[in-house]
């Protein structure tokens, strides 16, 4: 039996492709296949030339490839491959299903190694020049996203923390934003939108707990909300 190959799950980071990591980047342009996520741009695919590309795209609401299917087709090709790159969008340990995927190569013997990026979160951060903590405002940050496994409940309970960021927002946010305020949050609570972050076509919208809904309507991009004390403008910060 032939020896297997060895895979890479690689954080692509949010999306511009000069953010990915030198690492990634060196293990990108020595990869012989590369399966990308739906978010990952062309100017990073650009990144490694020489590889066989295979389109793997999750996007909410869209046709997209099941789990099960991606798992299979990263061990077939371990089995065909030395070097293989599953290429995820920001960071693959944080809302990038590789729970499922590590249990699918580990149960096959196949080595795998985790290979960081940035996650949307802190670039949004950096890209509106807004912390997520504040100190004596905001010392605790809770990442969550809407998204659930068959069979959990559609609204989990939210985190009880200072500054919340939701992924995968867009529609889900709104009802966040209800459930905020039927806990009592106040109406003009800062809102920060990020939508496209560190890409060409980025988007900045900056909103009221009470105004999330209207904010949304037009966004088409990925979609990150962030929410909380800390999100307020400081005194002479660009908009």
């Amino acid at each position: 039996m032939a020896a297997l190959g060895k895979v890479y799950l690689i954080g692509a980071g949010p999306g511009a492709a000069d953010l990915i990591t030198v690492r990634g980047a060196r293990l990108l342009a020595q990869a012989e296949v590369v399966l990308y996520d739906a978010l990952v741009t062309p100017e990073m695919l650009a990144l490694c030339p020489q590889a066989e590309l295979i389109s793997v795209g999750k996007r909410s609401g869209q046709r997209s490839t099941a789990q099960t299917v991606i798992n299979q087709q990263l061990v077939e090709c371990a089995q065909r491959y030395r070097m293989v790159v599953r290429l995820k969008g920001g960071d693959p340990m944080l809302f990038g299903r590789a729970d499922e995927e590590l249990r699918a190569l580990e149960a096959e013997g196949i080595e795998v190694e985790v290979v960081p990026g940035i996650t949307t979160a802190l670039a949004a951060a950096a890209a509106t020049r807004q912390p997520l903590t504040r100190r004596g405002v905001a010392r605790s940050v809770a990442f969550f996203t809407s998204s659930t496994a068959p069979g959990e409940p559609d609204h989990p309970a939210l985190p009880a923390t200072d500054t919340l960021v939701q992924y995968m927002g867009g529609r889900e946010a709104v009802g966040t934003a209800t459930r905020l305020l039927a806990e009592g949050r106040r109406p003009d609570l800062p809102v920060v939108v990020v939508e496209n972050c560190s890409r060409a076509d980025q988007r900045i919208l900056r909103l009221t707990l009470s105004g999330l809904g209207q904010g949304l309507d037009a966004a088409e991009g990925p979609v990150l909300v962030m929410i909380g004390e800390a999100l307020q403008l400081r005194q002479h910060q660009p908009v």
